[in-house]
């Protein structure tokens, strides 16, 4: 006969073989939020990424700041509110001061030299500080394209000399508005919903964003040249919660990296060809495309970044390590 207690062991132990079949985290649902929209190139690397580790866990995705909005990200992954996130390396460096020197002007040469840095012993440094001090491990840098100066006036630029006096719309900020004079420039503030009549009317000179936003904002109907400065590369981290990367085996997170590599190369890769794309694009619209003297831009902007106080919590050594890699 079974009674109780033996009925009770019975079912204990078949929920046990149950639970050691299906690994816990294989139930896991990790919530993913960003500030890019879901027409985002990123937000097909998301569903890329999110097909590939299916296995592990299951990724909820939430695009446009819906779930958290922007700069709260890592507060709320420090909450346990959140698991996965899309941050801006200045939300970081508020919280990290030797961040800023990855936030700064001409410091990422190009998406390559980008991927080679956080992927070098430099970068495993960095990545470290973040998951020591915020709780956070960086899979990556996501690349969204590079700022290039566009301008209305018809103007030959070569090097920051050239910039003095163009009046360049800078987003509000003193961390912007430095970049601004870091290229020479008299950085004037601006809207961003603003920037297409200031252009139109002469009360601003030029702006500086990636390309794909100057065809979003039609920017370059206003517009006689692109500058290609190459001045900052644009990009973001994707982070996940240290708590939950910690709590995967070897071998899932040895798989997850790998999953979250492929994405982000597939990311950058097609915003590099939208990126070409939109240059022939534009000089079919009669801009002028120039390539300026950019290692004199360079010198000139990282020059002004280390006589600065801004530079006054980067790592020693950093800024030299970055450019020789």
């Amino acid at each position: 006969m079974i009674n109780r207690r033996t009925l009770l062991g019975t079912l204990a132990g078949a929920g046990l073989a149950l639970g050691a079949a299906v690994p816990a985290f294989a139930q896991e649902k990790l919530r993913f939020s960003a500030v890019f929209s879901e027409q985002d190139i990123r937000a097909q690397m998301m569903q890329k990424l999110a097909a590939s580790v299916a296995d592990t866990a299951e990724l909820e995705l939430y695009y446009g700041g819906n779930l958290f909005k922007q700069t709260t990200e890592i507060i709320a992954i420090q909450r346990g509110n959140l698991e996965m996130g899309n941050v801006a390396p200045q939300d970081i460096a508020t919280q990290i001061p030797e961040f800023s020197i990855l936030t700064s002007a001409y410091l990422f040469r190009d998406a390559a030299h980008l991927k080679t840095f956080f992927e070098s012993d430099a970068g495993a440094e960095m990545k470290a500080l973040a998951e020591e001090k915020l709780g956070i491990h960086i899979l990556g840098p996501t690349y969204f394209g590079t700022r290039q100066v566009g301008l209305r006036i018809d103007k030959e630029i070569n090097t920051p000399e050239d910039m003095s006096g163009v009046k360049l719309r800078m987003p509000g900020g003193d961390a912007w508005q430095f970049l601004g004079k870091a290229l020479g420039a008299n950085p004037t503030p601006m809207a961003y919903a603003e920037v297409y009549t200031g252009l139109q009317t002469g009360a601003i000179d030029g702006q500086d964003n990636p390309l794909p936003n100057v065809e979003n904002m039609k920017f370059y109907e206003v517009m006689d040249q692109i500058v290609l400065t190459s001045h900052l590369v644009g990009y973001d981290l994707l982070v996940i919660s240290a708590k939950v990367w910690n709590g995967f085996t070897d071998e899932q997170r040895a798989s997850f990296q790998a999953a979250a590599d492929e994405a982000i190369a597939w990311s950058t890769e097609q915003h590099l060809a939208r990126e070409a794309e939109l240059a022939t694009f534009f000089e079919g619209q009669g801009l002028k495309l120039h390539t300026p003297d950019v290692d004199a831009f360079r010198s000139y902007a990282q020059k002004m970044y280390l006589e600065s106080e801004i530079s006054k919590d980067w790592p020693s050594g950093m800024l030299d390590r970055i450019n020789a890699l």
